[in-house]
């Protein structure tokens, strides 16, 4: 636990997590996320093992829980695909919707519908979106599956074990790339995983911009197979003092050392499974990807009368372009803003 007292004179450190989803379907967008927490700088020199980071879940145990439960009131954190369901009758968004917008709300963004929301945490996909009939002048109100009351009780449980824990939740960032826009800059770095490093060293450049300088603690679930980002790291920050702290399977850790701030960044395998921020992460971006697939559904549903709609991954994403082959061509659609790249 940390001390509430020492909090309020301490210096601050803040702790990102990253996590993305939507980086295999042949359908739908890639949606890149970050969540940050402020921790007090002498509790995180007090940890055991640095490498590791904070224990969220323990910290938060009085509102949050590392998995659901039927019999569970606690807010369920945890890797997205643990939270999301799908059935014959559609996608189940109850326990993303519910951990997304009650986190939102501890940090004062209480947002009104899918338009509202995006212009908070991802503001330059607007033009982006419209550009594609199938999400342009298309919104959802929000919550779609939850009900507020319930998330006002759950807002409320969270800010004060926030409060007793002596952290703060500083808010979430998300980076949405349509299908045509991810396809534009697979095909110009022809090589996905480098497109989706960039969105990552994006996230980390906004958060650092809207926070100011202060050391930061980043942990990413590890991208692919890959075990060193060192020359990708130091391409993106040339000027800074750079040091590997550790290359493994499981973990690789690296120091960077800007004139402001120092940031060490880890990207760690499964990261989600052992970082709450990381699983929080994969919450909002999950989260996000399933909303614009129902503008994705509803417009292509309209079309195709009789439409199973689709999460967008590979065998059924072919099925699903199989049913609306006659309308992709009746409207004149182009391919390269449907499909994506592989």
């Amino acid at each position: 636990m940390v001390d509430q007292g020492s909090s309020a004179r301490d210096s601050w450190a803040t702790v990102v997590g990253i996590d993305e989803a939507g980086y295999g379907p042949l359908l739908g967008p890639l949606v890149v996320s970050a969540v940050a927490f402020d921790v007090p700088v002498s509790f995180l020199k007090s940890l055991p093992d640095p490498a590791a980071g904070p224990d969220f879940w323990a910290l938060l145990r009085a509102s949050v829980a590392r998995k659901p439960g039927r019999r569970e009131h606690r807010l369920a954190v945890a890797d997205s695909k643990k939270l999301h369901s799908r059935s014959a009758e559609g996608s189940n968004l109850t326990l993303l919707e519910r951990a997304a917008l009650t986190f939102l709300g501890v940090a004062g963004c209480t947002p009104g519908d899918l338009s509202a929301l995006l212009a908070r945490i991802c503001p330059e996909v607007a033009d982006k979106l419209a550009e594609y009939p199938w999400y342009a002048g298309t919104d959802l109100a929000l919550p779609v599956a939850v009900e507020p009351t319930g998330l006002a009780t759950q807002r409320n449980a969270l800010a004060g074990d926030l409060r007793q824990a002596g952290i703060r939740f500083r808010g979430t960032w998300s980076e949405v790339l349509p299908e045509g826009h991810y396809n534009r800059l697979v095909g110009a770095t022809h090589n996905k995983a480098v497109v989706l490093f960039g969105r990552t060293i994006r996230l980390v450049q906004r958060i650092a911009e809207d926070l100011g300088p202060r050391p930061l603690g980043i942990w990413v679930d590890r991208q692919g197979g890959r075990t060193g980002y060192r020359r990708p790291l130091m391409t993106a920050y040339p000027d800074a003092r750079f040091e590997v702290l550790e290359e493994s399977p499981e973990r690789s850790g690296y120091r960077l050392a800007h004139r402001s701030a120092t940031w060490v960044i880890r990207f760690v395998q499964k990261g989600e499974d052992h970082h709450l921020p990381v699983a929080l992460a994969s919450i909002f971006s999950k989260y996000l990807r399933e909303l614009l697939m129902v503008c994705f559904n509803r417009y292509w549903c309209a079309q195709v009368p009789g439409l199973r709609p689709t999460a967008g991954y590979y065998q059924d994403g072919q099925r699903f372009l199989a049913d609306i082959g006659a309308a992709v061509n009746r409207l004149h659609v182009d391919r390269q803003s449907l499909v994506r790249m592989l």
